[in-house]
């Protein structure tokens, strides 16, 4: 039997770039004659013509494929929006910005082949990108590899070829507050890596800005270590001991003589001091406490106002 391919496309505002994207795709497609591929586009409630164009484009096209989500979700969700509606043998996860080059997915079917579950693409080098970007990129990672026991890749996005039994283990995750990239990691499976030099963007501009970014990595470090907590609580109990030692100083040096004297300045640093940390703790408490209220409401992760599924001609 003919093996089935889903090429996973999540879309916010990608009209510009769509027509060159499913350029390369059908070329990929065409060229690949021994699997059947279909191409499935999440559009996350985008505001242009990425909808209107998504249905031009299945008519045209049998292979295309899409899931029309009711308003913008975010792409962790429409990921997930997307893997439920994937019934193919394997996926491949790209991004629609053409960052990612849809000509290294045969090499990952190769791989796919030779019995890898999950064949990852990292990046060697980010073209377009800023040097800022870059740096918190690289030290994001570092965080997260050390504060957690998942192996977490470095350097790699979404761009992805992933098994059926991946895809299944994936649909059992329904968190709320989601980092996929570290899904992957934990879900385990035989991976293989494979290496690229990412470009900048074909058309359009990034949807991720640098506020976007930090509560990604917020939720990344929160769902996959508890490490903030006890780093609050250690912190929180060398700051009382440095308190106690200097209590006691304050209590043993006027027995020599020392005069103790105002120390108003020194005493409201102090106060000012553990009152942030204070607060620290508290906020990170908090972003905790807030993903279980999330947990708890129970709400399903999206909705679907319309989902197309062209059928492949036989």
């Amino acid at each position: 039997m003919t093996k089935s391919i889903t090429v996973l496309i999540p879309a916010y505002n990608e009209e510009p770039v769509l027509p060159k994207l499913y350029e390369r795709l059908s070329s990929l497609a065409n060229s690949e004659t021994k699997y059947k591929f279909e191409f499935l586009f999440v559009n996350d409630g985008s505001n242009d013509g990425t909808l209107p164009l998504l249905k031009e484009l299945a008519i045209e096209d049998h292979r295309i494929s899409y899931v029309n989500l009711s308003r913008n979700f975010g792409k962790e969700i429409a990921m997930i929006a997307g893997i439920d509606h994937v019934d193919s043998d394997a996926m491949v996860i790209i991004d629609a910005d053409l960052q990612d080059p849809p000509e290294l997915i045969p090499d990952m079917l190769n791989l796919w082949e030779d019995g890898y579950d999950d064949v990852y693409a990292r990046r060697t080098k980010r073209l377009g990108e800023s040097w800022f970007k870059r740096t918190t990129s690289a030290l994001f990672y570092k965080v997260l590899q050390r504060s957690t026991s998942i192996p977490i890749q470095r350097d790699t996005g979404d761009f992805r070829l992933l098994d059926r039994r991946c895809i299944d283990a994936l649909k059992q995750i329904r968190e709320r507050e989601r980092y996929t990239k570290g899904f992957f990691s934990w879900i385990g499976y035989k991976k293989k890596e494979i290496t690229y030099v990412r470009d900048p963007r074909a058309a359009g501009v990034t949807k991720w800005n640098y506020f976007k970014l930090f509560n990604l990595a917020i939720d990344g470090i929160v769902s996959f270590t508890t490490a903030p907590l006890r780093i609050a609580s250690v912190f929180g109990i060398l700051v009382s001991f440095v308190a106690f030692i200097y209590i006691l100083y304050l209590l043993i040096r006027p027995l020599f003589g020392v005069p103790t004297g105002g120390g108003y300045s020194s005493l409201l640093a102090v106060m000012l001091f553990i009152g942030g940390v204070q607060l620290l703790s508290l906020g990170v408490i908090g972003e905790y406490i807030g993903r279980i209220f999330n947990e708890t409401k129970q709400r399903p992760l999206y909705l679907v106002e319309e989902y197309h599924k062209n059928k492949a001609k036989k």
